[in-house]
């Protein structure tokens, strides 16, 4: 079992993304993407989760476990603003803090209760790597958690942009059909780094036990080749 801060991890999730790149840059941007939130053994006990379900979106506190360091720093470059420009780590979202804690609000799609796992969570919308531990989940309270006039700072928009994905008929027969809709929004949802913008770069994301090889033109996003890890 991990410990880290004091905190044990309860939980892992279980994604479509088995490395950080492409992963959707808050959570709720790609309803269609399904994890799967899998108990460690001393946390499998149905009793646990006792009326989650009748909660339609919960919390997840969870480590950036790819971002774990010895050292801090006061400022980040943060992606959204073209990499150049800093801020506050704590006016950030970064992955990169004095502690790697991650915060994402996700909808419950259903709890099932598996006979060696014990009580299994679905949940869509997430933005979290394959494996990735969980400290804690809360459930989510509208009229506390929800602040319709709340003010975002330089993140008040989301990205004004979505790419066109040019995916041919032969290689989307490749994606299982399961996969197909929640791959093409991630795609279109462009997951280069924000700041990155060369047309004749070949950009490679792994997803789905796939690696997803394309370029991106203007606007456009072009599926050249799909491999099977």
């Amino acid at each position: 079992m991990r410990y880290f801060c004091g905190m044990k991890t309860i939980a892992r999730i279980h994604t479509d993304f088995p490395t950080k790149f492409g992963i959707p840059r808050q959570s709720g941007i790609i309803p269609s993407l399904i994890g799967r939130i899998v108990f460690e053994p001393d946390y499998r006990n149905a009793e646990a989760v006792r009326g989650l379900e009748d909660f339609s979106h919960i919390w997840l506190l969870w480590e950036f476990s790819q971002a774990v360091r010895d050292t801090w720093s006061p400022t980040v470059r943060p992606p959204r603003l073209g990499g150049n420009v800093r801020k506050g780590v704590f006016a950030t979202r970064s992955p990169f803090r004095p502690n790697p804690i991650g915060l994402s609000s996700v909808r419950l799609e259903s709890i099932e209760i598996d006979p060696k796992l014990g009580p299994v969570l679905y949940v869509s919308g997430a933005d979290l790597m394959d494996g990735t531990p969980i400290y804690d989940i809360k459930p989510y309270i509208a009229y506390t958690d929800s602040h319709p006039d709340a003010v975002s700072g330089f993140a008040s928009k989301p990205t004004e942009y979505l790419l066109e994905v040019d995916f041919s008929e032969a290689l989307l027969e490749k994606v299982d059909p399961e996969q197909r809709e929640s791959l093409i929004e991630v795609l279109a949802h462009d997951p280069r780094p924000q700041y990155h913008a060369d047309p004749e770069r070949v950009y490679g994301m792994e997803f789905g036990g796939m690696e997803v090889k394309f370029k991106v033109i203007d606007f456009q996003l072009v599926v050249l080749e799909l491999i099977k890890i």
